[in-house]
């Protein structure tokens, strides 16, 4: 070897250790690859969140394999099995709204008409949103009683207030105003479905209401029509 290259070689070995440090080393191999230039085609957060549960589906399967009966297929039964299961729950129990707690306001947008409510309650029942329906339904009650005057104008008022109030003037429909209140809470707040029954049973309670003539003595104040 010629004498340049030799003392080269023998210059440069002596400045870098063949043997690099495992900890040192690992710690360079990560800045080199943290770098964004290694990144550039890496899919986005929410492939890889896909590709997390199929691998996590993937890994299921396999772990019940061989303890399930009938193997594999026999798995996949059981997930079919429980999945139903889990979907006649949400059927029959409706979808939540909300974790329990204190009542809600009854009106959760701008003013409108009772007739603007039944109208919409109307629609909604025409096209089977029973909840839907129910809801706009109660809503025009309540609101029919604010336009008579038998209810003082609140917006902050929960079902189960009107209810109490409004049986002050209308005595005779106590019990029903009450249940009324509750169905409204039940499907707005408990997660429960309506349905054509509980619609049209307030739908007669609303008829029945305007019919009815107040104890104008036990009245919330204001003009009766």
């Amino acid at each position: 070897m010629p004498g340049g290259a030799t003392e080269l070689l023998i210059r440069v070995s002596g400045e870098i250790p063949v043997d690099t440090p495992r900890v040192p080393a690992r710690e360079a191999a990560e800045r080199e690859l943290s770098k964004p230039m290694y990144h550039e085609n890496d899919p986005n957060l929410l492939v890889q969140a896909m590709n997390a549960f199929w691998d996590w589906v993937g890994d299921l399967l396999n772990s019940v394999d061989g303890a399930a009966p009938g193997g594999l297929l026999g798995a996949v039964v059981i997930i079919l099995i429980v999945v139903a299961l889990l979907a006649a729950l949400w059927w029959r129990l409706g979808t939540p709204r909300r974790t329990a707690g204190g009542p809600e306001h009854l009106f959760d947008e701008g003013p409108r008409s009772a007739a603007e409510h039944r109208a919409t309650a109307e629609r909604h029942a025409a096209a089977d949103r029973w909840t839907e329906a129910v809801q706009e339904r109660m809503r025009a009650i309540v609101r029919s009683l604010e336009e008579r005057a038998l209810l003082d104008p609140r917006p902050g008022r929960t079902a189960d207030e009107a209810a109490d109030e409004a049986a002050r003037a209308l005595p005779d429909h106590t019990a029903r105003l009450r249940t009324a209140a509750r169905e409204f809470d039940d499907v707005t707040y408990g997660g429960r479905t309506a349905d054509r029954r509980t619609y049209l049973w307030l739908s007669e309670l609303d008829t029945d209401l305007e019919r009815t003539k107040p104890q104008l003595s036990t009245a919330s104040g204001g003009p009766v029509e």
